[in-house]
């Protein structure tokens, strides 16, 4: 990497990478290091009555305290931070200082990896601390962290800038409290789901991401190539049709937690990512499947939270069981006064139209009743609610209702605003699947671009018979949000997609050699802030000189100092 691309920090990071090699310090060992302790652990089994605890940490050094012969630093590990005491005879107990002297007061920085050997104990002012007898360099960290710093009760460089936590979220874990926790929870809403489901006796399976149909669920997929095929693929969108095959198969209850894809937009809420539970369970329907999804919840809310609650924005949230079921004509009517039973697909279209609902033509009854019930009801259920009853349009692999005409049986359990559950009792008819995927395929050529497409195989699964069914989708990163109290969807995903990174435009070192600078002065020109052949073609020239020059000196380059009349003539050939 070329000197001038880097800080004055990183700069003086790599010298002292230099200069701890040249002490035949190796600042990068392979030897494994053999911790036995770690942060928080030590403070909760102190005891001032015992005998002193032995301990091996490591961790990153976050601060550092120089006192002369002693100071003191912060350790920070995988669970947590713990002060640590080094004096300079302790560690150099011989003539030989340099550790002390050198190494860890000048060649060490904040963020490198540190172990240290010693034992624990508690400060005259009451912390407990480690008091270090060895130290050794684990690893040197050549880019300084972005650590807070308070001066007048206000801080500066905090890591805050959500662009750059999610794109660096390497560093938002190390120096921002509390990111690690959210996803600790996360693994313990998946962990304790794994057990739920284990503890029932279903089996977790896992089925192709990519699929010669996308099918499963209403969404625009993404398209790749197998080259050996010569065949496009999709990324899957749901597990579903292959989860029901492993029904037909013989399994009784299966289950599935793995990424779908979905080629739509970005938002607080969504990612084109996604982490999806799905459940199948044999001789179940869907009134069995609202019973044990409150109680699944309620059990997840308890390992995450210690209880049943938890406060999401201004809301406080219960997932105690038993929640609301309601049938989904009857929430439209109750939220927004609109009696949607018994009407015909145009006189919902002009319901639709009066309420702003755009591109209404290409809708079908289903689609229609379900951005009506998303505009003037979803948003308002914050308690755990069961939207039951989905109209058959709305609902292509749901089994028809057994006593309500047009119905299917079919909830979505919305919790604080949004959809966390889609849930039905499964379509096992063939013949009726086969309409309803024709029907599906009438929609497509109006223009719905998220209409299902027919996927002959797994009828011809359903044709060797499916028992009666119950299933159920749950979006993990939403369940997150929720069981964490967090805004959005990607404050839970560890690295959410992102837009490509922007970097300011620049002139290509052919438009610099064009105007008559020397190819080996363009680095120094983009040092200054000079990216673009223009951003110098109204500059006094001896300035020019005096900053382009002033880099030359300070970083030793050796370079011989163009005249002034030079600076002149290159800026007088960008006009």
């Amino acid at each position: 990497m070329n000197v001038l691309e880097l800080s004055e920090q990183e700069i003086g990071r790599r010298q002292s990478l230099q200069e701890l090699r040249e002490m035949g310090i190796d600042p990068y060992p392979a030897a494994e290091y053999p911790t036995n302790a770690f942060s928080i652990d030590i403070k909760n089994e102190f005891n001032d009555g015992d005998k002193p605890r032995q301990v091996c940490i490591a961790g990153r050094l976050m601060s550092r305290r120089v006192m002369g012969k002693a100071s003191f630093a912060e350790l920070q590990d995988s669970k947590g931070r713990i002060q640590v005491y080094i004096t300079r005879d302790d560690i150099c107990p011989g003539d030989d200082k340099d550790m002390y002297n050198k190494v860890f007061k000048k060649l060490m920085d904040i963020g490198d990896f540190i172990g240290v050997r010693g034992f624990a104990f508690r400060t005259q002012t009451g912390e407990i601390s480690v008091h270090a007898q060895e130290l050794t360099l684990l690893s040197k960290s050549l880019k300084p962290l972005p650590i807070v710093k308070y001066k007048d009760g206000v801080a500066y460089d905090k890591f805050e800038d959500p662009e750059l936590r999610y794109r660096q979220r390497y560093v938002d874990l190390v120096v921002n409290e509390g990111v690690k926790d959210t996803f600790e929870k996360r693994a313990t809403i998946l962990r304790t789901m794994r057990r739920v489901f284990d503890d029932a006796g279903f089996t977790e399976v896992e089925t192709p991401i990519l699929q010669q149909i996308a099918g499963g669920a209403s969404a625009r997929p993404f398209i790749t190539h197998h080259n050996a095929l010569n065949t496009d693929l999709y990324l899957r969108i749901a597990t579903e049709l292959y989860l029901k095959r492993l029904i037909v198969g013989g399994f009784e209850g299966v289950y599935e937690i793995g990424r779908n894809f979905r080629n739509e937009g970005m938002d607080r809420s969504h990612n084109p990512e996604f982490t999806c539970m799905e459940l199948y369970v044999s001789y179940k329907d869907y009134n069995w499947m609202m019973s044990f999804t409150e109680k699944l919840l309620e059990e997840i809310c308890i390992a995450v939270n210690g209880s049943t609650e938890v406060k999401i924005g201004d809301n406080v949230v219960s997932f105690k069981a038993p929640y609301r079921r309601l049938p989904i004509l009857e929430a439209i009517k109750e939220k927004s006064g609109y009696d949607l039973e018994g009407k015909s697909e145009e006189q919902i279209r002009e319901i639709a139209k009066s309420l702003g609902i755009e591109d209404t033509d290409i809708m079908g009854k289903g689609k229609l009743i379900d951005e009506i019930f998303g505009e003037t009801a979803e948003g308002t259920f914050i308690q755990p609610t069961f939207i039951t009853d989905y109209p058959v349009e709305m609902s292509p692999l749901t089994k028809m209702h057994r006593s309500k005409p047009g119905l299917t049986e079919r909830f979505e359990l919305m919790v604080n605003g949004k959809e966390l559950a889609n849930a039905y009792s499964e379509l096992n008819d063939p013949i009726d699947q086969e309409q309803r995927f024709i029907e599906q395929m009438r929609l497509a050529d109006k223009g719905d671009d998220e209409a299902m497409v027919i996927d002959h195989d797994f009828l011809r699964a359903l044709q060797y018979g499916m028992p009666p069914t119950s299933g159920i989708g749950i979006g993990i990163d939403r369940l997150a949000i929720l069981m964490t109290g967090q805004p959005t969807i990607q404050e839970v995903l560890l690295f959410p997609t992102m837009k490509p990174e922007k970097k300011a435009p620049r002139s290509s070192v052919a438009e610099w050699t064009a105007i008559g600078v020397p190819e080996e002065w363009v680095p120094l020109f983009n040092k200054c802030g000079y990216y673009l052949t223009s951003d110098i073609k109204d500059l006094n020239p001896q300035k020019l000189q005096q900053d382009i020059c002033g880099v030359n000196k300070k970083y030793k380059l050796g370079l011989e100092n163009p005249k002034v009349d030079e600076f002149a003539a290159w800026i007088e050939n960008t006009k």
